[in-house]
């Protein structure tokens, strides 16, 4: 199996469909929650659809530049979450994300083994094998942090 295709579907399994490490997704944790639920504020924790926002952010800013684009990502805007007032914009945000993460997971698995090895943007950043590795570890603690602030919300009752 190349590279590529194993880390593609490293992604698959945290974003769409896999139970491996977490036994969970993002899909399946996002595609229960309501609208409600994804902005109810616990204590001082980022709520549910700030992390969705936020993850979804560094997958577009990374797929911008596997497309030959330059580096426009900044950390600081990356929880710039639109106002969500409805459940029609909550699942406008899941689908968008849902569907850049299977766009992440097809674009690095077409990537030659190769490409995975080059200087991601400049070296100060790694290669781009680090740049998805990175994504992948991110993603399963936003996640994790998803799935703790779901249990908090649904045993308040809301």
């Amino acid at each position: 199996m190349k590279k590529s295709d194993f880390i593609a579907n490293r992604l698959r399994e945290i974003f769409l469909n896999g139970y491996w490490i977490a036994n969970t997704n993002y899909r399946d944790q996002l595609e229960e929650i309501t609208w409600q639920q994804a902005i109810h504020q616990v204590e001082n924790l980022n709520t549910i659809a700030a992390l969705t926002y936020h993850i979804n952010y560094y997958l577009l800013g990374l797929l911008h530049v596997f497309n030959g684009g330059p580096l426009e990502i900044k950390d600081q805007y990356s929880y710039n979450l639109p106002p969500i007032y409805s459940e029609a914009d909550w699942k406008k945000l899941v689908n968008d994300f849902l569907t850049n993460a299977s766009v992440f997971a097809i674009t690095v698995e077409k990537m030659p083994d190769e490409k995975l090895d080059e200087i991601f943007v400049t070296e100060k950043y790694g290669t781009h094998l680090r740049n998805i590795e990175a994504v992948i570890e991110h993603s399963y603690y936003h996640l994790g942090q998803i799935v703790l602030i779901k249990k908090l919300i649904l045993a308040a009752g809301k």
